[in-house]
């Protein structure tokens, strides 16, 4: 059925009079009359009998008035983006591809913001394994999280903040006797972070410059399990400026800058472009992105 036959049939049925239906539409009573003849032809039914001066519904037009009202709010919330959407009803479970170390800040903090609006959303983390892959163009992945690279080119972005790399090491570690200059901290041994096994790295390229070279004892493949070495030996792993500081120094640990020329992580967000306008995928993007910016534990 025409769409546009359904509300005038609404308007007939809350008006009760072709004239005020015409009023309410913007249109003219004669193109309601010509209208209404066709919805009878239709439904089988006159729908307004004639009734003194006025007009009234017959039974069938008692029936239909709700049922017409329900379907014109249900047309208008699936034609007008975003028209309708309430979280708390959102039942939905949302992927993020994210390093661990990130995770670890937020994941806490986004499952508070969002179970506070959306009980029937669910998260899940998955490890970079798919980086640079088809996961947000093939739908593994709703939201890539992180240095952003290697990416199709319909993604869209979002920057979120930068962030400095500072050093890790345990707090007792002699490094902290002195001042840390280019020379001690290259003379440090240091863990590696890829979970491709790459040992050099940016750090590298600035330590050559300075005609300096340092030692990568060891190569894992996550943050984690970098603090989590870092903690019982005398090696040296990098971490995020500001980011979390609470469960550094619960781990007995203590963060000291690069002393090096390192520009800052670019951390943003991508996504793939179906999902820009969706309603829900959007309220979530912007509970992660507060999450990125304002973790917990964060100073």
């Amino acid at each position: 059925m025409d769409l546009n036959l359904l509300r005038v049939l609404d308007a007939l049925l809350q008006e009760n009079s072709v004239t005020r239906a015409a009023e309410r539409l913007g249109t003219s009573p004669a193109a309601v009359s010509r209208t209404l003849a066709r919805l009878r032809r239709t439904v089988g039914d006159p729908l307004l009998v004639r009734a003194g001066q006025g007009l009234v519904p017959t039974p069938r037009a008692v029936e239909l008035r709700e049922e017409v009202a329900a379907l014109l709010r249900g047309c208008d919330n699936v034609l007008r983006p975003g028209a309708g959407f309430d979280a708390v009803h959102l039942q939905r479970t949302f992927t993020v591809q994210a390093a661990d170390l990130l995770l670890v800040g937020l994941a806490g903090s986004l499952t508070e913001r969002i179970h506070a609006q959306a009980p029937g959303v669910d998260v899940v983390f998955l490890p970079e394994a798919v980086e640079g892959g088809p996961g947000l163009r093939q739908g593994w992945v709703d939201v890539e999280l992180g240095v952003l690279g290697h990416l199709d080119p319909e993604i869209r972005t979002r920057p979120l903040t930068r962030m400095p790399l500072v050093g890790v090491a345990r707090s007792g570690h002699p490094l902290f006797d002195g001042r840390i200059d280019a020379r001690r901290f290259a003379e440090a041994d240091h863990i590696g972070i890829s979970r491709l096994g790459k040992r050099l790295g940016p750090i590298d390229g600035a330590l050559a410059g300075l005609g300096l070279r340092r030692r990568t004892a060891v190569v894992v493949p996550s943050h984690t399990s970098a603090m989590m070495l870092a903690r019982e030996t005398d090696l040296v792993a990098l971490s995020l400026d500001g980011w979390l500081p609470d469960t550094i120094a619960a781990m007995g640990l203590r963060t000291f800058p690069v002393p090096l020329d390192l520009e800052p992580l670019d951390l943003g967000m991508a996504w793939h472009p179906r999902n820009s306008a969706d309603p829900g995928h959007r309220w979530f993007r912007e509970h992660l992105a507060a999450a990125v910016l304002a973790p917990a534990g964060a100073v």
